[in-house]
């Protein structure tokens, strides 16, 4: 029997959507849908770890002057002190749950945690699970979510619309969300599942670029459903890229770990020179847009397709060990780390903006939470600190819970009579689906070319004529056709290549992850605040 309502609907089950249900089953009812498997996510892929000052040589002062250092000027301090200072209890949370980080008995840290160095950091504070945080931490927290009773995950069920005053009879004043237009893709039908609390937690929008290191899933689907629910948008220019995804036509869109580089890796050109060292004092530890950067302009400088990682120089044993999976994956494809260099490239990784929320993961819609790389904390600004993103999905889907729970006792259920049904009338096209699925690698062609690392207001317009006219074409076919996953994917996906190319215009220079030609320098007197998208905005 489908389920009509729920007091939480958590939206996606990464590691923020896990932890907000896990807390929130609690206080009432939680319902968790996603659009595939239950593992499929970006977190599930973060190799390097959880940034956390848990050594007692380090300091919290230390973590919020690291994160406000990368930010460039954007990161909300309020937001940054909260993250830092309440990590160490999420961290022990874990723990109690069953995570299992790699330890050691010579650490002087919580638990003789293990802890390791990235790029951005002046200490060893990455926890980590060898070279698989990501994966671990869902593990656990998928196994405790699955026994919970008052947890019901569906798999294979897609987010097509959230449910506001712009489909409910008799609506308040303030825009308020009452749910969601769940597709079950199994049955291939659309039904209204009403909930009291709505969270948002579906990653990030890899899938708007060419190059990426996130699943097919990336493609932003509750930034895009948010905005079109009336959301405020927030900086959605800072997309980073990490700088080291591997090159190889073997080998699927696999990231090679920053915390290398925090292990002893270097960066070098084919010839075998350390060009990092001449563009900033922390060589190839330097924050990852000013690597990104970098090796972008080596390559272009050069003609070469690619740079290399070499850790060559590290006792081979201690690689292996530190790194397995990064190890196997690229023995699989001809290239042993310890005694090779490995070729690596940028690829579109971490989106630094997203839905606007407050401390409490509040958005501007009432009774609609988001949490993780979706949402838009302030914490990052214009620039994300390596491994504070997991941080962030466990400590601010915490106070989202907190926040939540605290007001559902007053939160009626919307009654079902107000809700329309879903208007599934329409045909499908198969012959004009087939021409209309090119957009997808259009869309992301456009993004990688003129959208990219290096961005001018020339690129930039041409991009969003471009985008604009697909933008029209896809959703011309979407309102006269049945719903499937690849339509629902492809309007997401175009709706946030216009919030990413449109917000990138707007912004008259360079900060951060945001670096244009036409302004190549940051300009404190105009542009020292946030970006907003307001609910609407022409694009």
């Amino acid at each position: 029997m489908t389920i009509q309502r729920t007091d939480f609907l958590v939206i996606g089950s990464g590691i923020a959507g896990l932890n907000f249900a896990i807390n929130a089953s609690q206080y009432g009812k939680v319902v968790i849908i996603t659009k595939k498997s239950d593992t499929d996510s970006n977190s599930n892929r973060a190799q390097g770890g959880i940034a956390c000052v848990l050594d007692p040589t380090d300091h919290f002062s230390k973590h919020i002057d690291d994160t406000l250092a990368t930010g460039k000027g954007l990161s909300n301090r309020d937001a940054v002190e909260i993250l830092v200072k309440e990590g160490p209890e999420r961290i022990k949370e874990l723990l109690d749950w069953g995570v299992h980080f790699t330890r050691s008995p010579e650490s002087r840290a919580f638990a003789h945690l293990d802890l390791g160095r990235e790029g951005g950091h002046t200490a060893h504070r990455i926890v980590h699970a060898k070279d698989l945080t990501g994966q671990e931490v869902e593990s656990a927290l998928l196994s405790l979510a699955t026994h919970l009773s008052n947890i019901t995950l569906y798999q294979d069920h897609y987010a097509v619309e959230l449910i506001t005053n712009h489909q409910v009879k008799k609506p308040p004043k303030k825009n308020r969300c009452y749910g969601a237009y769940v597709l079950d893709t199994k049955k291939n039908r659309i039904f209204p599942l009403r909930a009291k609390i709505t969270c948002l937690a579906t990653g990030g929008l890899g899938k708007s670029y060419r190059h990426t290191t996130n699943p097919e899933i990336a493609t932003g689907d509750g930034i895009a459903m948010a905005w079109r629910a009336g959301a405020e948008i927030r900086n959605m220019e800072f997309i980073q890229f990490h700088p080291t995804m591997l090159y190889n036509e073997k080998a699927d869109s696999f990231l090679i770990s920053e915390a290398m580089r925090g292990f002893g890796a270097v960066i070098k050109n084919r010839k075998g020179t350390r060009f990092m060292d001449s563009y900033h004092p922390m060589k190839s530890l330097a924050p990852r847009d000013v690597v990104a950067q970098a090796i972008d302009k080596e390559m272009k400088k050069t003609g070469e397709p690619c740079v290399y990682l070499d850790i060559t120089h590290m006792p081979a044993p201690k690689t292996r060990k530190r790194f397995p999976n990064i190890y196997e994956r690229c023995k699989a494809v001809g290239i042993d780390i310890t005694n090779e260099l490995v070729p690596v490239v940028p690829a579109a990784h971490y989106l630094c903006g997203g839905i606007r929320v407050d401390t409490c993961s509040r958005s501007s819609i009432g009774n609609l939470y988001a949490c993780g790389e979706n949402s838009c904390t302030g914490v990052h600004g214009a620039n994300r600190l390596a491994s504070n993103s997991l941080l962030e999905a466990l400590v601010f889907s915490r106070r989202a819970v907190t926040d939540a729970r605290q007001r559902i006792s007053s939160i009626p259920f919307v009654d079902k009579e107000r809700i329309p049904p879903w208007d599934e009338s329409g045909t499908a096209d198969t012959e004009e689906w087939i021409l209309l699925s090119h957009n997808l690698q259009e869309i992301q062609s456009t993004m990688w070319d003129y959208v990219g690392i290096v961005r001018s207001n020339l690129r930039l317009q041409r991009a969003l004529r471009r985008i604009r006219f697909l933008n029209r074409e896809i959703e011309d076919y979407y309102k006269r056709t049945k719903i499937t996953p690849s339509l629902l994917d492809l309007r997401n996906v175009v709706t946030n290549a216009l919030l990413i190319a449109s917000s990138a215009l707007r912004r008259h220079e360079s900060r951060g992850l945001h670096f244009t030609t036409d302004y190549p320098v940051p300009d404190n007197r105009y542009w020292k605040k946030d970006s907003i998208v307001p609910p609407h905005a022409h694009l």
